[in-house]
C-alpha cells in the first residue's frame, strides 16, 4: 500500500502545547495574515469550534482534504476504553514514581469510549473525500508487547482498517518517549537498551500483524544513543526483518520538531545503511 501521508487525527494529552498546535495548524488555512486584532478574534473562533467538536471533527478532517492527494488518518490503540485491559496488563502501573507517571499518562490519553467511534467517522466521510477525488484510508498504531500478541490480534482483527501500524513505546512496561519517565534512561546501560528495543522491533514486525513498522529508532528521543557505529548490529537485525517479512516502514518527521533529539525516524545514517541491506 502507498499512503502520501498518514495522520494521527488527535493526540492528547491535552495541554497549552496542543492548543499551541491546533492554533498554528488553523492558522497555516486563513487567507488573512495581517495578524490584527480581527485576525486574532477569527483565530480564535477557529480554535474554539476544533475544541466544541472535540475528537472527530469533520471541520477538521476536511483539512486535510485541502492538500492531500491520498491519505491515511490513523489514531493510536490506547485512545480507547475499550483497548485499556491490553494496555493495564503491559504496562509498569505499580504505586511508585514510575507507575504513578504511566497511571496519570493513560488517564489522560484513553478518552475514547470505543474504536467504533473512530472507525465511524473515517468511514462516514470516505464518498465525500472520494468525490474530491482523494483516497481517504483508515488506519491504526497499536503499541506491540512481546507475549501480547494474541490478545492484540483480538482488539486488531474483524475491524475495517486498511492498514495496521505496529510500534514499539514501552521497554518491559516502561514508557521510553514520555518526558516524565525519562530519568529512567540514566539508570540502563545504552547498548543493552537498544538491543533490547530492536529485539522488539523484529518481534512486532516477525508477528505478522502489522502492515507498516512505526518509528523504528525512536528510542533515541531524549538523545540518549550510543554511536551509531556500535548500532550497527541492530539495524542490520531490523532491516533483515523488514525485507523478510516484507513489512514497510515509514518516514516520520515528528521527533525532527517536537523532541530534543531532533532527528526524523529513521536517521539519516540509519536509512543509509538500510537502503544497502535491504537492496542485497
Amino acid at each position: 500500500m502507498k499512503i502520501d501521508y498518514h495522520v494521527h487525527l488527535e493526540e492528547g494529552p491535552y495541554s497549552a502545547n496542543w492548543i499551541g498546535r491546533t492554533a498554528n495548524a488553523l492558522e497555516f488555512f486563513m487567507k488573512d495574515k495581517t495578524y490584527s486584532y480581527k485576525w486574532m478574534q477569527s483565530l480564535m473562533t477557529k480554535l474554539n469550534k476544533r475544541v466544541k467538536e472535540e475528537e472527530y471533527s469533520e471541520y477538521w478532517l476536511d483539512l486535510y482534504l485541502e492538500r492531500a492527494k491520498e491519505v491515511g488518518i490513523v489514531d493510536h490503540l490506547y485512545r480507547f476504553h475499550d483497548t485499556l485491559d491490553y494496555y493495564e496488563k503491559h504496562i509498569y502501573l505499580e504505586s511508585d514514581k514510575l507507575g504513578n507517571i504511566q497511571r496519570k499518562w493513560l488517564n489522560q490519553v484513553s478518552v475514547i469510549p470505543s474504536m467504533n467511534q473512530f472507525i465511524e467517522f473515517i468511514q462516514s466521510q470516505k464518498e465525500k473525500w472520494e468525490k474530491q477525488g482523494v483516497q481517504l484510508k483508515l488506519g491504526i498504531e497499536a503499541d506491540f508487547f512481546p507475549n501480547g500478541e494474541e490478545e492484540l490480534e483480538k482488539l486488531i482483527t474483524c475491524k475495517p482498517w486498511d492498514y495496521v501500524i505496529g510500534s514499539v513505546h514501552f521497554i518491559n512496561g516502561w514508557g521510553f518517549d514520555n518526558p516524565e519517565g525519562a530519568y529512567i534512561f540514566e539508570k540502563v546501560n545504552l547498548m543493552k537498551l537498544y538491543k533490547i528495543h530492536t529485539s522488539y522491533v523484529c518481534q512486532a514486525i516477525e508477528s505478522q500483524l502489522f502492515d507498516i513498522a512505526a518509528h523504528l529508532d525512536n528510542l533515541k528521543v531524549f538523545c540518549y544513543r550510543p554511536d551509531e557505529k556500535l548500532l550497527q548490529s541492530c539495524y542490520e537485525k531490523v532491516a533483515s526483518s523488514l525485507r523478510n517479512h516484507n513489512i514497510a516502514t515509514e518516514l516520520n518527521t515528528g521527533l525532527s520538531y517536537r523532541a530534543p533529539i531532533e532527528e526524523a525516524c529513521p536517521s539519516p545514517d540509519t536509512c543509509r545503511r538500510w537502503q544497502n541491506i535491504i537492496s542485497r
